[in-house]
């Protein structure tokens, strides 16, 4: 008997309307086009507006679009994981939300938090579910509304975010396509890089956390930037040695979407050229947990059944991974 893979086997995304430029940024915080772009790549971020709309308003949309494309309903799914930092409420689950409204309402459900190295570690977790034989179609979507906790007062971060969500349906394949191998890491130090101070259990919120701004994104730039370059790098080249492949055999990296000199410095390392590397950091900024699945939706009508694809993050915590997949479906 053939060895069972988790395959994606559709894919959906979705950004806003709303899009907030460098020029624009310009008029808000001390910063210019020429800083932005130079240093992080990003030209533009989508932003989502209106009063009550959370991350799960980006997920369903990205969710159904994958179902629609797939050819099947909500009630299908077995499963759902929401990869998110910024879920709709603290406690109330974003992923039972969104399996509800997508109409999967007898699916297990949960969120996952490794933040924007989440997709992967979802990748991986929604694949053993998968390869087990537990369930058949899991929904994976990962989103983030990081407009919502980003102060936009601080040029350090507020030029580097957006919103959005995509989604992705993984099923059993027998044929060999399908994750293939992958490796996730960790390292705790990175906590006090890049964080929220306050709003969890070790500072609750008061009104002096909110008053002293600790309920923002705070990241140390420079060390951050360095561990990134050096671990995303890393862990990629690492995937390409355990599975006897070079940049050659790659077809395309799918890289977090954080700044394009961490994504050049990744394919340099692997060996790749520009052309099989997946970039749309310039159009939707880092939208955390969004960016993988974003670049998939992007990229979608170029990738071939057979083709071999190279996934790499790295994110506060630290957390870092990558996972090798074999795609399982040419387009349309």
């Amino acid at each position: 008997m053939n060895k069972i893979r988790a395959s994606i086997t559709s894919v959906g995304g979705y950004v806003p309307d709303f899009v907030l430029s460098n020029e624009v940024l310009e008029t808000m915080v001390d910063t210019s086009d020429e800083w932005i772009t130079s240093r992080t790549g990003i030209k533009e971020r989508r932003i989502l507006k209106g009063e009550g709309r959370g991350t799960s308003d980006m997920m369903i949309q990205a969710a159904n679009e994958a179902l629609r494309k797939r050819g099947i309903s909500g009630s299908d799914i077995d499963l759902v994981i929401a990869c998110t930092v910024t879920p709709d409420m603290m406690v109330a689950s974003t992923a039972a939300k969104v399996a509800q409204l997508i109409g999967a309402n007898q699916a297990a459900s949960f969120d996952l938090q490794a933040a924007c190295t989440g997709f992967i570690y979802g990748l991986v977790t929604a694949s053993q579910f998968v390869e087990t034989g537990k369930y058949s179609k899991v929904l994976l979507v990962g989103g983030d509304k990081m407009s919502s906790i980003l102060d936009y007062t601080d040029r350090t971060t507020c030029v580097i975010f957006g919103d959005g969500a995509g989604a992705v349906i993984l099923e059993p394949n027998t044929s060999g396509e399908g994750l293939q191998d992958s490796i996730l890491k960790s390292d705790g130090i990175g906590r006090q890089y890049l964080h929220i101070k306050s709003g969890g259990s070790m500072y609750p919120s008061t009104q002096r956390s909110i008053d002293q701004r600790e309920h923002f994104v705070h990241q140390d730039g420079q060390p951050v930037f360095k561990f990134a370059v050096t671990n995303m790098a890393q862990v990629s080249e690492d995937i390409l040695k355990r599975n006897n492949l070079s940049g050659d055999d790659v077809d395309w990296l799918v890289p977090h979407q954080a700044n394009k000199r961490i994504i050049d410095a990744t394919a340099n390392r692997m060996g790749l050229n520009e052309s099989k590397v997946m970039v749309n950091i310039q159009r939707y900024g880092n939208t955390t947990n969004a960016t993988l699945p974003l670049c998939l939706w992007d990229y979608e009508k170029q990738l071939k059944k057979g083709d071999k694809l190279v996934f790499a993050a790295f994110g506060g915590g630290f957390t870092w991974g990558s996972a090798y997949l074999i795609w399982a479906y040419d387009p349309n």
